[in-house]
């Protein structure tokens, strides 16, 4: 098996180096991955300028793009092989709820489905996370299970875990994406030469974190498991659309 592994926190973050060490013992690894933290770079590719990938080491390429870059670059022909599937993480830090939309991480494994690969985006939930090891192991058992049980296409599995040991951890939980309070404020501050600058606000906490979510799992110590497609049309208000439109049209 030919695993390819991506992320968003660069290709030297100890997350994607414990994850690639564990997937040797189930395939050939890969890594090609941003030569930076692109955190929060979503399915960004970058179309203005050219991309120039370094073989930093055996079997690990370094790319000054995006995450969704990395991963197109490694499918669609900087490989010389075609690989089986596609593992993203492990990120440092949750990726709960809509933070979908804006993860690297998310977007890594996006990018690999939407090329006809399985593909799987990790998350520990600590941003200074102890037990990169424990998600490894998830993540492992979960690559066996989709290689024997492939899921429908188009899926991609979201993994967020608790940061536990491997022992500690309860077991996984099918989960729905759950959805945050919008973040807070935007914080203005002057930089060195007195200009203003804005930085982002924080992510809200969860709003839809009940049962049943991703939010609730882990909460609980459980390892959320959720499966996410990218076809963003709302089915079920077509019919509604036409009508509203129909009168518009006269």
């Amino acid at each position: 098996m030919n695993i390819l592994v991506s992320n968003d926190d660069g290709y030297l973050a100890p997350g994607i180096r414990i994850l690639a060490e564990r997937l040797k013992q189930l395939g050939n690894v890969t890594i090609v991955a941003p030569d930076r933290d692109r955190s929060g770079a979503s399915n960004s590719l970058t179309l203005s300028r050219p991309l120039r990938p370094r073989l930093v080491e055996p079997g690990i390429w370094a790319v000054d793009g995006t995450p969704t870059d990395c991963v197109h670059l490694a499918i669609q022909g900087l490989l010389p092989i075609v690989p089986d599937i596609v593992v993203s993480g492990i990120n440092h830090g949750a990726n709960l709820g809509d933070d979908v939309l804006y993860s690297g991480t998310v977007a890594a494994a996006t990018e690999g489905r939407s090329l006809g690969l399985p593909a799987i985006a990790v998350s520990n939930a600590a941003h200074h996370p102890l037990h990169l090891a424990a998600a490894a192991e998830v993540v492992a058992d979960l690559v066996c299970r989709l290689v024997s049980h492939p899921l429908p296409a188009f899926t991609l599995l979201n993994v967020n875990v608790p940061d536990a040991p491997f022992e500690l951890l309860k077991p996984m939980r099918a989960t729905r994406l759950g959805r945050r309070h919008p973040s807070t404020g935007i914080v203005r501050d002057r930089d060195p030469r007195d200009r203003e600058i804005f930085w982002i606000g924080a992510a809200g906490s969860g709003a839809d974190a009940g049962e049943g979510t991703d939010f609730a799992a882990v909460a609980a110590g459980h390892i959320s498991v959720t499966p996410v497609q990218f076809d963003m049309t709302r089915h079920a208000a077509i019919a509604r659309v036409a009508d509203w439109l129909a009168e518009a049209n006269g």
